[in-house]
């Protein structure tokens, strides 16, 4: 027969690993009703918050002369080891517990049951499934709230109607090792992981309002948000995101690094709280080009400005001014008007001969902006243009990156029932995306290492 151990605890905060247990509460339940218990206060050995001690009423001196975990720890382990470990949002209660009874000693091994979780899909449309709101509309009664052993108590006779109500034999279920049930944060159902692709893409958590707080990349979407929960990391960060997660979304792409580029994009426009790593590739600096108050075109590298637009990006000024020095050189430009030297009356190009005097004025506005148009010219040449062909999302059709004078523009779908006859025509299936240096490196790397799916572009292309 299964026994099951519910289990309430009050702790000294939010995560296993920086706080303790000032409270624990045992029920074991053998089905039906309430066989024995366990109730004690814990010595944390660190203070209690002011506003915890205002929300359990438990303070420093009530738990100064309480027994340490450790103390108690072989009567815990004894009567949770063979029982199913119950709670409300299991895997918070679970998680000190087993990090508690591993300092002392014990490694807890237990099947794991949520009310929570339960309580949605067993008693489904209810407002709430706090354990408050969820006991007034039950009619179960709940006394001591937020005290280890009213809270335990009110979760045992929520365990008695769930086991009556499970006519489908959800309970049963949810305990095999094949399901992945009480993994799952608490507010997210297993319906909609179920419905998760075993494809390419991008996922989306969501909190209780549909904000989007993390976006991720997976080569196999199922499987990547399953790890998200699996482990046993016991920070606050992990129990905080764990918490919030209300729904997930996904969207399929042909290939690993369609994946890459969508997830760096939407991170981009929608900046989720929980994303940190992809937020720092931001474009830094770029080359600019404009015409000053007397008629000579001014090319010099600046802050990138968003919506102005550049000739071309760099992650770093060094890199920028190294390419700008190169055509000073290749095409005769005037180092001061590029800005590459700022304190002198003329470049020191001039100086050697170099540089035909135009940061002097001697020479036509008109002669020295030909060779600074054939500058940008020779750049918009020199940058490569070409579009990757690669899978698609199913056998019906193949994906197509596009990258144009050294810019990556965007990606999309070509049907194989499609018909394509040049490259205006292509380029019509490709939807634009925001590009920056770790995109942009990201597809001239996968380009480098796939000749073979590289198709150079020229404008008298013909399909």
């Amino acid at each position: 027969m299964l026994k099951y151990a519910v289990v309430d605890i009050e702790t000294t905060g939010g995560f296993a690993a920086g706080n303790g247990i000032t409270e624990i509460s045992i029920l074991i339940h053998d089905g039906s009703k309430v066989i024995d218990s366990f109730e004690t206060l814990i010595n944390p050995q660190q203070d209690i918050p002011i506003y915890i001690q205002t929300l359990t009423g438990i303070s420093d001196d009530m738990v100064r002369s309480a027994p340490l975990f450790e103390e108690v720890a072989p009567k815990i382990y004894e009567l949770l080891k063979d029982k199913i470990f119950v709670a409300h949002n299991v895997n918070f209660d679970f998680s000190f517990v087993r990090h508690q009874l591993a300092q002392s000693g014990f490694v807890l091994q237990s099947k794991k049951l949520c009310t929570v979780r339960m309580s949605r899909k067993i008693v489904p449309g209810l407002s709430s499934y706090s354990l408050g709101k969820l006991c007034t509309s039950l009619g179960i009664p709940l006394n001591d709230r937020h005290r280890a052993g009213g809270d335990a108590a009110a979760t045992a006779l929520l365990l008695n109607l769930l086991l009556e109500k499970d006519v489908a034999g959800l309970i049963p279920l949810s305990l095999l090792k094949s399901s992945k049930e009480q993994v799952l944060p608490p507010n997210l159902s297993k319906d909609s992981i179920d419905a998760l692709p075993d494809q390419p893409g991008v996922y989306y958590f969501k909190d209780q309002k549909g904000k989007i707080i993390y976006v991720g990349k997976a080569i196999n979407i199922k499987k990547r948000v399953y790890s998200h929960f699996s482990g046993n990391k016991i920070n606050q960060q992990r129990q905080d995101f764990l918490k919030e997660i209300h729904e997930v979304d996904f969207t399929i792409c042909g290939t690993e690094l369609m994946a890459l580029i969508l997830e760096a994009s939407e991170i981009q426009k929608h900046w989720p709280e929980k994303n940190r790593a992809l937020k720092r590739f931001e474009q830094k600096y770029a080359l600019y080009d404009f015409e000053d108050q007397k008629g000579y075109i001014r090319l010099g590298i600046d802050k990138y400005k968003k919506h102005s637009p550049a000739l071309y990006t760099f992650n770093s000024l060094l890199s920028g001014q190294s390419m700008l020095r190169g055509m000073i050189n290749e095409h005769t430009l005037c180092e001061k008007l590029c800005f590459i030297q700022k304190n002198r009356l003329a470049c020191t190009a001039h100086e050697k001969g170099n540089c035909h005097g135009a940061c002097l004025g001697i020479e036509d506005p008109a002669a020295y902006n030909l060779r600074v148009n054939e500058a940008i010219a020779h750049l918009k040449v020199a940058l490569p243009s070409f579009a990757l062909i690669d899978s698609g999302r199913n056998k019906e059709e193949k994906s197509c990156l596009w990258v144009e004078e050294g810019k990556f523009y965007g990606m999309g779908y070509i049907s194989f029932h499609s018909d394509i006859t040049d490259i205006e025509n292509l380029k019509s299936c490709i939807v634009p995306y925001t590009s920056n240096d770790y995109i942009l490196n990201m597809v001239l790397s996968y380009a480098e290492s796939h000749p073979q799916q590289r198709i150079e572009i020229s404008k008298s292309m013909q399909f």
